[in-house]
């Protein structure tokens, strides 16, 4: 997912962008339903949004790949119109409630916004940078240990998976039927055995070289007020944003 390049955006430190996401998904969340203001609110957020995006050259086809996981969000907002009681209004022949309608598009525009600044999160910074920062914000160790296990293992699972996919076509399998699942099953299984075995190895590896609970970490560099000025800029914008809105509405 991470886009390689010599942006501003990518130079800044990782802990102070996931600072700055979390602060400007903060705002989002916290715009009114049913302000009348809310829906420019929301178009401001969207062009700081863009702004970024630009300033780090992100293509927009980066951007809406990463609308993907969005999608349960969207079915749950397509269905509150539907669902949800109150004053009803007729749109295209289907009555539909307005407290639902509002509900819905505020759910769906402050999900929209907040997907799209993780996926620039996500764009700008290496994964393992993604990590560092996560231990300088005090994430607990454990957690961080996991992450960083599931990104430095999840190609070699996937090879794993490749070889066995490569296995089976090689003896003339094809998954077009439903009976296909009594050979995927044990597959599933054998592939997750696998990997349990190889974790085991791995961990008795590293306690042979030293391994006490936490993983080496180099030195860290002092972050100056710049650089904190520079990636909160993002949530102040924003907050300006929701802030005029509160006031002109």
């Amino acid at each position: 997912m991470y886009v390689p390049g010599h942006s501003p955006v990518h130079r800044l430190e990782p802990h102070t962008k996931l600072v700055a996401v979390l602060a400007f998904a903060l705002v989002v969340v916290l715009t009114p339903v049913h302000a009348g203001w809310a829906p420019a609110a929301y178009v401001g957020f969207l062009l700081l949004l863009l702004g970024v995006a630009a300033l780090a050259r992100i293509r927009p086809g980066r951007i809406v790949r990463g609308l993907v996981v969005e999608v349960p969000f969207v079915l749950f907002a397509a269905l509150l119109p539907f669902v949800s009681r109150g004053p009803r209004v007729e749109v295209l022949g289907l009555s539909l409630s307005e407290n639902g309608l509002a509900a819905g598009g505020s759910i769906l525009a402050k999900a929209t916004l907040s997907v799209l600044a993780a996926t620039l999160l996500a764009a700008t910074t290496d994964p393992r940078a993604l990590l560092r920062g996560l231990d300088r914000l005090r994430l607990p160790s454990v957690l961080v240990q996991i992450l960083t296990f599931m990104i430095r293992y999840a190609d070699v699972v996937g090879g794993e998976l490749a070889r066995m996919k490569v296995a089976r076509e090689s003896r003339g399998f094809r998954a077009r039927r439903v009976g296909a699942l009594k050979v995927l099953g044990p597959a599933a299984g054998s592939l997750f055995i696998r990997s349990y075995e190889r974790g085991e190895r791995v961990h008795l590896a590293m306690l042979s070289r030293g391994y006490t609970g936490r993983l080496p970490t180099g030195p860290v560099a002092v972050v100056g007020g710049r650089s904190w000025a520079a990636a909160l800029s993002l949530p102040l914008a924003a907050g300006a944003v929701l802030a005029a809105g509160s006031l002109l509405g």
